[in-house]
């Protein structure tokens, strides 16, 4: 499929700023995006296999690489444990790389800690209003916590933990101790949180795959950790990670487990679950939606585009009313979580 590989960056509102202060998304962080580019090199970081990562690993003068890192362990320090900097003493950060594939061009850092030489990485990059939508959204309807900042243009992102979605597809999809019948409920679930709260481009290098050992075999969880295309695209298929073909392999390995009504409901199961959390975050999510609604996010014909196609999915007109990608992922909440919304209320009553 066609995606928009130069989507363009969309400023933080006022309306966003303020939901972000409101929610403590926003600090004052003594290292900005721009400070990272001042790099004087780079050279290419390979793999354990020698294979390039697509990741370039970049040097600094000797006299900003010692600010930048006493900036960085302070940063880190905020995104982990709130600004106590009592343990900053023994961290550092010992390598920075960069990746100019992709809209955010983030860079990565590395957070040693020099007691026992464990390790934790951060991402810095730009802050494009999708991309704080897209976690936002995570954050409250996924079961996904997501750990972030924002200064100014600047955010900091936590790393989320999990094999690649693209590395696990071609090393371990065919192991024979993998639990292919959970597998494919995972990924019919996360197939279904991404249309529902409109998330798109989801290939496989855009997610993760984490897996967890069970008293009784694995369990495994899709997360994703590329939020870049949050309600930009038209197409409704470009919001079904089912039609990506790198996730090929996946989507066959579903055919051959799960009968159609295991897909429905594990549908139904996930889209109960975002409903729990809609309601429990109802405020918060209100109040995002409400930013999210007056910012332009797409051009004109992609909004056009993807109610029309809602439309039709849907069996209704009502994404006619709908003026902005923001009002079109708030209707489609509603149609797909409505019913056990709606179920939930009747209930209490």
């Amino acid at each position: 499929m066609d995606i928009s590989r130069k989507k363009p960056p969309y400023p933080i509102t006022p309306a966003l700023r303020q939901y972000l202060r409101a929610y403590d998304r926003e600090a004052l962080l003594p290292v900005a995006y721009a400070d990272l580019r001042q790099f004087t090199g780079s050279f290419p970081l390979l793999d354990r296999a020698g294979k390039d990562t697509l990741w370039q690993t970049v040097f600094f003068e000797p006299q900003t690489l010692r600010e930048l890192s006493q900036g960085l362990t302070e940063v880190y320090a905020l995104l982990k444990t709130a600004g106590d900097l009592s343990f900053s003493e023994q961290l550092v950060a010992d390598r920075i790389d960069y990746c100019e594939f992709g809209n955010s061009r983030p860079f990565r850092v590395r957070i040693v800690n020099q007691l026992n030489d464990n390790y934790d990485y951060f991402y810095v990059k730009q802050a494009d209003a999708s991309r704080l939508y897209g976690l936002e959204l995570e954050h409250l309807l996924s079961p996904n916590s997501m750990n972030f900042l924002v200064s100014g243009d600047t955010l900091i992102e936590e790393h989320i933990v999990g094999i690649p979605g693209d590395d696990f597809i071609c090393k371990n999809l065919s192991q024979p101790h993998l639990n292919q019948v959970r597998l494919a409920k995972e990924f019919v679930k996360f197939n279904e949180r991404c249309f529902v709260r409109l998330l798109g481009d989801m290939r496989a290098y855009n997610y993760v795959i984490a897996v967890t050992p069970d008293f009784e075999n694995e369990q495994y969880r899709v997360k994703a950790i590329d939020f870049d295309q949050q309600s930009y695209e038209g197409r409704r298929v470009m919001y079904l990670p089912q039609f990506f073909k790198d996730n090929a392999a996946v989507v066959a390995m579903c055919a051959r487990h799960l009968k159609p009504e295991n897909v429905r409901q594990y549908q139904t199961e996930e889209r109960a679950l975002m409903a729990r959390r809609a309601r429990a975050e109802r405020h918060r999510l209100r109040d995002l939606l409400a930013a999210m609604r007056r910012h332009e996010l797409a051009p004109p014909e992609k909004v056009a585009q993807l109610k029309a196609e809602l439309n039709r999915y849907h069996h209704t007109d009502a994404f006619d009313q709908c003026d902005s990608m923001g009002d079109i992922v708030r209707q489609n909440l509603w149609h797909t979580l409505g019913p056990q919304l709606r179920r939930s209320a009747g209930e209490k009553t």
